[in-house]
């Protein structure tokens, strides 16, 4: 049904967000519907543990629903990341009360449609709208929700940890990145730096595994920079509602002046914008009182300084220039984020060498967003605490019993 009312999601997504129409049509309801589709199969895949005990005892392990699951997602990628939330939660037999963000509702309300004529159980999923500080708060401090996973800004998720923890809750907090990108002289420079655009401006740059810090060997640097520059030139910013659209709107106001802020300070600590930097005339008529940003390209800055290490959630990337492996590893976890990177490099051994070293939960090699359900998910350090997808989502969302029968 997901994939029948595509058009009409696809529209709603673009309304709410500001994203271009082509994205919420490839990427975000798309996936949805396979959030659906993976988690429906998935349980019919699991395992059960069992293990004979010194051959006096037969132990099997069974894992049973936990209940009710509080289901907390954000506006980036709406129905994307909501559906991630409830198919597994519902797939293994929880009931879900999920609250999308206030500021991208509607996919979240057609879902319910589609839902109703689904036939799902009346109570089985409970979608409750409002803002995070009376339905969020009502929901994490709820104490027959036993269980929270929340997708959003470090911030808000360190008040929900600190809600549930008294109530010893089982919380899954999937937070914020400043993701490395970070490309060797010896990689295939027109794949790393179509990656690279990709990777820093998709959504506007406000998707959570963003690239927004590019690491580039000296070598390669001037080549990279330039190139660059020149790809990310030709992204068409236009209506989000125009088919040609590659560059949407900034999600709202507050949003906006967050992006215009960091790059006022990227000039103050030193950076030189090589590319946008200033909010743009608006495309047309309709868009008027709408939100732009451009793709803005920031160099010269200190590896240590606030730019580099706090979240934008915009279209807004520095370049820095490495000379060693080790430096490079450096900088990429001189940051509190550990959420994702990306490594672009033909050499295999330094593939693994680099990847086995950065510190993030997901790191891609020659690619970016290349996404397999059955693969655990989440950050480290500031981006979060534990996994979501494949097996990690179903285990989240069941209590282990362990059952110890003597021969």
């Amino acid at each position: 049904m997901i994939e029948r009312d595509l058009e009409k999601l696809t529209r709603a997504e673009s309304i709410d967000t500001g994203k271009p129409l082509s994205l919420a049509r490839t990427l975000d309801i798309p996936r949805a519907a396979s959030n659906f589709r993976f988690f429906a199969t998935a349980i019919l895949h699991t395992e059960s543990e069992a293990h004979i005990t010194d051959n006096l005892a037969f132990n099997y392990t069974v894992r049973q629903p936990r209940g009710i699951a509080g289901l907390i997602s954000p506006w980036n990628l709406p129905l994307y990341l909501l559906s991630w939330k409830i198919a597994p939660a519902i797939a293994v037999g929880n009931t879900a009360i999920a609250k999308p963000s206030e500021l991208t509702p509607m996919t979240a309300y057609m879902l319910c449609e589609i839902v109703r004529e689904a036939e799902l159980p009346n109570g089985v999923l409970n979608v409750v709208h409002g803002a995070g500080p009376n339905v969020g708060a009502a929901i994490t401090a709820h104490p027959k929700i036993n269980t929270i996973s929340f997708t959003g800004g470090t911030l808000t998720g360190r008040k929900v940890a600190e809600a549930c923890a008294p109530l010893f809750k089982k919380v899954s907090l999937e937070l914020g990145g400043k993701n490395p990108n970070i490309i060797f002289a010896d990689a295939d420079l027109d794949a790393a730096i179509a990656g690279s655009v990709r990777s820093s401006f998709a959504n506007q740059g406000q998707v959570c595994l963003c690239g927004s810090r590019v690491f580039v060997e000296r070598s390669a640097y001037k080549d990279f920079v330039d190139c660059f520059i020149d790809k990310t030139s030709q992204l068409k910013m236009g209506d989000p509602l125009d088919e040609q659209t590659e560059q949407g709107a900034i999600v709202n106001k507050t949003q906006l002046e967050k992006i215009k802020f960091y790059v006022g300070l990227a000039q103050k600590e030193g950076g030189k914008i090589m590319l946008g930097g200033a909010a743009p005339q608006p495309p047309n008529e309709r868009c008027r009182a709408g939100y732009f940003f451009p793709p803005t390209v920031i160099t010269g800055l200190p590896v240590s300084c606030r730019t580099n290490r706090e979240e934008i959630f915009g279209p807004v990337v520095t370049i820095t220039p490495f000379d060693k492996e080790e430096e490079v590893i450096a900088y990429a976890n001189d940051c509190d984020y550990g959420l994702a990177s990306s490594v672009w490099t033909q050499n295999l051994n330094r593939a693994h060498r680099v990847a086995e070293r950065i510190n993030t939960g997901t790191v891609w090699v020659n690619c970016w967003l290349v996404r397999d359900l059955r693969v655990p998910f989440g950050g480290m350090k500031a981006s979060g605490v534990g996994r979501e997808g494949g097996e990690e989502a179903l285990r989240f969302f069941t209590e282990p019993k362990n059952v110890c029968i003597a021969k």
